[in-house]
């Protein structure tokens, strides 16, 4: 049987998790956050956002990040247009000195490597690389003055503790679906950049980096080197503009907005302990389960290393493309493997704003759909 014959099961509706989605980018946004939302279309959608409506909603957005990841004095959060992949290119204009070392163990961790490869003002990276379901540890180098680290691999269901490698190079971590669902110290870390559509319910299309002071004086050092930067890349730009509560082009006010939102809802539950708590339950409902089942196992074979916001679970003797399809038919969406990780698995977001209650309620679906495809 292929997918496109997925057989019509119906799923008893008291088996039905109250919210379907579990898609790990663009994520669940909470109801409550669009009928905020909803709330200001009149007085805050469709206004200029050079003026006092929307810088105060950006300023509340930054001193509450701050706040969330426990930013010690000095740290700044940035912010502009065009997300993570976009960052990837400001990093390599802004923050990369002459080289940088790369982990490498997923689709998304190999990209920036791709595009510091790419750059003709910079030194041929080194990238240290592992195999998907793993991630390998960064090495100490006098050459490297920007250690590249992932903080969890979206395609994979990996994440890793983040360690500062002896020596001067700027820690600098792409840590798009973990930021607000794992914890970190910003001790080991100078540049913690990410989007908004994982764990902080938002649209995608926005950058945010928290970044320490060696940061951001990096990013002084090299706009007075001479170096040429496109304006749109510029992360010297950024850096002024967002600490006047702004951005360099115009942003998508809904998505600040939203991502505001959550932020304070992340607050006002008790912070990113909470929040990142509230996803560690929920791999714990998956994995627990993954592990009960004949049929089932976690990808990710090193406890250690398995991802409470982005779990797989490789299926075994049934395929995982139908049950994915007979589950989109009943409402419970996005729960497809990677594409081009080619196994034969349920990929399941379990960022903070998903209900452990509702995951747990998905693997009692899974339970029906392969015993009714039996």
């Amino acid at each position: 049987m292929s997918t496109n014959d997925a057989p019509s099961i119906h799923i008893p509706r008291e088996l039905l998790p109250n919210d379907g989605r579990f898609g790990c980018g663009p994520s669940k946004v909470r109801p409550e956050g669009l009928g905020e939302l909803a709330a200001v279309a009149t007085s805050y959608m469709g206004t200029s956002h050079r003026q006092s409506t929307v810088k105060k909603v950006v300023g509340s957005l930054r001193a509450g990040m701050s706040e969330l990841f426990g930013l010690p004095d000095g740290w700044e959060i940035l912010l502009g247009n065009g997300g993570a992949t976009c960052f990837w290119d400001m990093a390599t204009f802004g923050l990369i000195r002459e080289r940088s070392q790369h982990l490498s163990f997923g689709e998304f961790s190999s990209k920036f490597a791709s595009a510091v490869a790419a750059a003709p003002h910079l030194g041929d990276p080194m990238v240290i690389v592992s195999d998907p379901g793993t991630h390998p540890v960064a090495v100490p180098d006098p050459s490297i003055d920007v250690y590249a680290l992932t903080h969890n691999e979206t395609s994979t269901g990996v994440s890793m503790q983040l360690r500062r490698p002896a020596g001067d190079g700027l820690v600098v971590v792409d840590a798009t679906s973990g930021a607000g669902g794992l914890e970190w110290d910003p001790a080991e870390v100078d540049v913690y950049y990410f989007s908004p559509q994982k764990c902080f319910a938002g649209d995608g299309g926005l950058w945010l980096a928290a970044c320490s002071p060696r940061a951001l004086a990096r990013i002084d050092e090299i706009a007075t080197s001479g170096r040429w930067v496109p304006a749109s890349l510029d992360l010297k730009i950024a850096y002024d503009n967002s600490i006047q509560n702004q951005t360099y082009n115009t942003p998508a006010l809904a998505t600040i907005f939203l991502l505001d939102r959550q932020v304070q809802w992340m607050l006002e539950h008790g912070g990113l302990s909470w929040a990142a708590g509230r996803s560690a339950e929920s791999a714990r409902i998956l994995y627990g389960w993954a592990q009960d089942r004949a049929f089932a196992s976690p990808y990710v074979t090193d406890p250690a290393q398995r991802s409470n916001v982005v779990g797989t679970v490789d299926l075994e003797g049934v395929d995982a493309g139908i049950v994915s399809k007979v589950l989109r038919a009943n409402g419970i969406l996005d729960t497809e493997a990677y594409r081009k990780l080619g196994r034969n698995q349920l990929r399941i977001g379990m960022f903070p704003a998903i209900d452990p209650s509702d995951v747990a309620s998905l693997t009692a679906c899974v339970d029906f759909v392969i015993a009714e495809m039996s």
